[in-house]
Order: C-alpha cells, then structure tokens, then sequence
C-alpha cells in the first residue's frame, strides 16, 4: 500500500519590526539556524514570508538581526533547551 502524503498548505509568518536590518524564520522545518529563510521588509516595518508546511504543529523563532525573537502574536509556546520558548503554528 502506497504512503499518503498530506499536501503541504501555505502558512505566512509576520513580525513588526521596524528598526531590524534582517528578519529569519527558523523552526523545526529549516533545521533551525541551518536553512533558515529571510523574511522580506514591507510598509511599516512588517516583515512577512509564505512557506508551504505539511498539516500538524511546527515549532518556530524569529532571528532579528542575529538575535532570537520571540513572536508577540502566537499564543501556543512550549519551553525548549535553551531557557525560552519556542512558538507553535497548528497547520490544519
């Protein structure tokens, strides 16, 4: 019996940031700091990016220029290692 992938659904991220020179993604979906993905600069100092992840829950930071952010708008944390928490996305 062949393996069912679920399709992957896009999921946008965002951060205020106004000030920031850089602004990454990294999660359990980019190996953390390994492949994070840059974030593009919009009006107002939003940084967005779309990513397509498979359905389930995601572990996610934000790096503002190289340091760890936390996102103000995800409600769900789970502590991690390090002493802080990690942000969690539910992809349906």
């Amino acid at each position: 019996m062949a393996s069912q992938h679920k399709p992957q659904k896009n999921q946008t991220f965002s951060f205020t940031a106004p000030d920031a020179q850089s602004v990454l993604l990294a999660g359990d979906f980019t190996d953390w700091q390994q492949a994070a993905i840059p974030m593009q600069r919009r009006q107002g100092g939003q940084w967005t990016v779309t990513v397509p992840l498979q359905p389930g829950q995601h572990h996610y930071r934000f790096i503002v220029d190289g340091e760890w952010s936390d996102d103000p708008d995800c409600r769900l944390r789970v502590p991690n290692p390090f002493g802080s928490e990690d942000m969690v996305a539910k992809v349906a």
